[in-house]
């Protein structure tokens, strides 16, 4: 397991603040190369989501401590920034909501509580389910992804060790490696870095492929505050080549940068 390998560096606290984090920048580069290398997995994956997203399915995310965390962080951020509706991306933690902000003791070891979790949800063969967990050996994840295949539920991982169990465990395996920890074993770093990047382009590729970005612009997005209005108007005003006047009518009018376009087209 390369995310328990030792750290290359050692006597850390011997280092100076501008040693230290000069190396951790330093191992921090190598984490898009090992992305890269399974982008074709990633690719399968994403086809599947849109295909099944198109026809009514949602995406769910399980994990615990930081895997879960940034399941939770992607899928809260689908409404807002593209415009879904709440509950067609949804993110589960092992141990709940409390689990966001703080450890609750071992959640991650229950083999059967993350089908539980999804069953509250209704989670069906339309849907797909990622599990998440650096080490791929976390049984709230591993359990979960078991019993969804069970019940023809389209499964995938994102984890950071080669040929893991979780990896085994589902139909599309994404397994991006690399390396040990600056601080040995310190899984939020460079695999929670690399987890993070493999969930945007997770989520984002999807968005996209169900149409909702136009250009490359967030056209659907939930005008939240006025920095997002702003950013509407500005979108407007680039699209339609109007002043900002006329562009902030429309989308006070239309409450929405697409309609608000369409509406000119």
């Amino acid at each position: 397991m390369t995310t328990e390998s030792s750290s290359h560096y050692n006597h850390l606290e011997d280092m100076s603040v501008s040693d230290l984090l000069a190396n951790i920048n330093q191992e921090d580069k190598g984490v898009a190369i090992a992305v890269e290398k399974v982008i074709p997995k990633i690719e399968a994956l994403v086809k599947v989501i849109g295909e099944k997203m198109r026809l009514g399915g949602r995406l769910f995310y399980i994990g615990a401590g930081t895997s879960g965390r940034l399941g939770i962080l992607d899928a809260s951020e689908i409404p807002p920034t593209y415009g879904m509706p709440q509950g067609k991306v949804i993110g589960l933690i092992a141990g709940g909501d409390t689990a966001i902000r703080e450890a609750v003791e071992n959640a991650e070891d229950d083999w059967a509580q993350a089908w539980k979790d999804l069953q509250k949800h209704s989670i069906s063969q339309n849907d797909v389910l990622i599990g998440i967990a650096a080490s791929g050996r976390t049984p709230y994840v591993i359990g979960g992804v078991r019993e969804a295949k069970k019940n023809g539920i389209v499964t995938s991982c994102i984890t950071c060790n080669d040929g893991s169990e979780l990896g085994a465990s589902v139909d599309y395996p994404i397994e991006v490696v690399v390396g040990p920890e600056f601080v040995t074993g310190s899984t939020r770093m460079k695999a929670g870095t690399a987890q993070k990047l493999v969930l945007n382009m997770i989520s984002t590729a999807s968005m996209i492929l169900l149409g909702r970005v136009k250009g490359n612009k967030m056209v659907d997005m939930q005008l939240t505050n006025h920095k997002l209005v702003h950013r509407g108007v500005k979108m407007i005003m680039d699209e339609l080549s109007v002043d900002e006047k006329k562009a902030e009518s429309l989308l006070k009018k239309f409450g929405n940068v697409r309609q608000a376009i369409d509406s000119q087209k």
